[in-house]
């Protein structure tokens, strides 16, 4: 036979499987695989149908539905008191932590904001008051500023003490800023612009500050001048001769 009959005859090999067609795809859908006969050979039909198991929902969704579908068949079932118990478990961790954070921010801050020990030992100032003559000044520097200290003579004494207080600017009393008599102690800044005033000089034997003409007297209080205010009294403290200043 020729390669051409060879071609013909096998593609008019008819199959048989003695069902119908109908019959055969009820047969393949229940997974029985029908024989097939022909007059060479025979063979099994495979399904060509998958297998696969899928979930119906009881909603439709789609266009004109505004119905949900449900997926409370996925869901894991929890309590409420469960629910409860883990949002406060996680509030409370968090609170603690942001606690801790807080706690360790305020102390690094402190610390940080602290004087360090040799800023302390500037703060004060020592002065030997058995070195000042009776009538003298002298000016030493404290946390950067000038200080006055002034031994006082008994006539500078009864002169503050005798000012009437009305006539004050800043009216003070003589014996709240000198808590020895003979000694006072007063910040050599004018309260006006901040200059340094000179000293055994002005109108009242005090100070008197060239920058704007303002004049203290021996109780470094404003008396003339555009200085609103008394010179500053600092923290100090007089033990025998010595003078501590801050």
């Amino acid at each position: 036979m020729s390669l051409t009959g060879k071609i013909a005859a096998t593609s008019t090999t008819r199959f048989s499987t003695g069902l119908s067609r109908a019959a055969v795809r009820a047969t393949v859908a229940g997974g029985n695989a029908p024989v097939v006969k022909s007059e060479q050979s025979s063979y099994r039909v495979l399904p060509t149908v998958s297998q696969q198991q899928r979930y119906m929902s009881g909603f439709a969704a789609g266009p004109g539905t505004s119905k949900i579908p449900s997926f409370a068949d996925y869901t894991k079932e929890r309590s409420t008191d469960s629910s409860r118990a883990f949002t406060y478990f996680m509030l409370g961790a968090s609170g603690a932590v942001l606690t801790t954070a807080a706690q360790s921010s305020v102390h690094g801050f402190l610390t940080n904001m602290a004087a360090s020990a040799d800023v302390l030992a500037m703060a004060k100032t020592e002065v030997d008051l058995g070195t000042i003559p009776v009538g003298k000044t002298v000016t030493i520097k404290w946390r950067g500023k000038p200080v006055f200290v002034k031994h006082r003579t008994q006539e500078e004494i009864d002169d503050a003490a005798g000012v009437n207080l009305k006539s004050l600017p800043d009216p003070e009393d003589d014996a709240l800023r000198a808590r020895m008599p003979e000694w006072l102690v007063v910040v050599g800044i004018c309260t006006h612009l901040g200059c340094v005033p000179t000293t055994d000089s002005g109108d009242y034997g005090g100070w008197y500050c060239p920058c704007h003409g303002s004049h203290y007297d021996v109780s470094g209080r404003i008396r003339k001048g555009p200085a609103p205010l008394n010179m500053e009294i600092p923290d100090y403290e007089i033990e025998g001769d010595k003078l501590t200043i801050g």
